[in-house]
């Protein structure tokens, strides 16, 4: 196989899009500290585009608020990699879409962003489906390295997206 991606997520994002269409649903996802990678992983895969709907990388808390419709005073209060913006993320990808399922993730990859509270390697993640509901998971990667916690990012969406089907 020649992917961008190690193995395992490729395996994993074939799955998630062998069982979408199975369903007949559609995927998007709203990537902050992953960089569109999720829909990266998933777009490697040639055929993709009957399941993949769109990818949001909303990078910037600017992008969140003015693409995903995030609340200033939300990513203000809880601060842009917190549970409550990772859901608010992952509603606002399902509301501008015609998807079925929802993908959030922010997070710290570093090398330097992180705080006591939010150290780096920490990472929000969100589903959202069209049938009802919202799954929340926090990680805490540690210190992987900032490919190191992108890639394990990834691998957690997708798999988390594969939880919903």
């Amino acid at each position: 196989m020649n992917s961008l991606f190690p193995l395992e997520i490729e395996t994993l994002a074939r799955l998630l899009l062998e069982e979408a269409r199975g369903r007949g649903w559609r995927i998007v996802t709203a990537e902050s500290c992953t960089g569109g990678l999720v829909a990266g992983a998933l777009t490697d895969i040639a055929g993709s585009s009957d399941v993949v709907e769109r990818g949001f990388v909303t990078y910037s808390n600017r992008a969140k608020s003015e693409l995903l419709d995030i609340p200033g005073d939300l990513i203000a209060d809880c601060g842009a990699v917190s549970e409550p913006v990772a859901r608010a993320m992952a509603e606002g990808a399902l509301a501008r879409s015609n998807a079925h399922l929802s993908v959030a993730i922010t997070g710290v990859a570093g090398p330097g962003g992180g705080s006591p509270m939010k150290p780096v390697g920490t990472v929000h993640f969100a589903t959202a489906a069209a049938n009802g509901g919202i799954r929340h998971r926090e990680e805490r990667f540690g210190e992987l390295g900032r490919t190191g916690i992108r890639l394990a990012s990834v691998q957690v969406a997708l798999e988390m997206m594969r939880e919903r089907i």
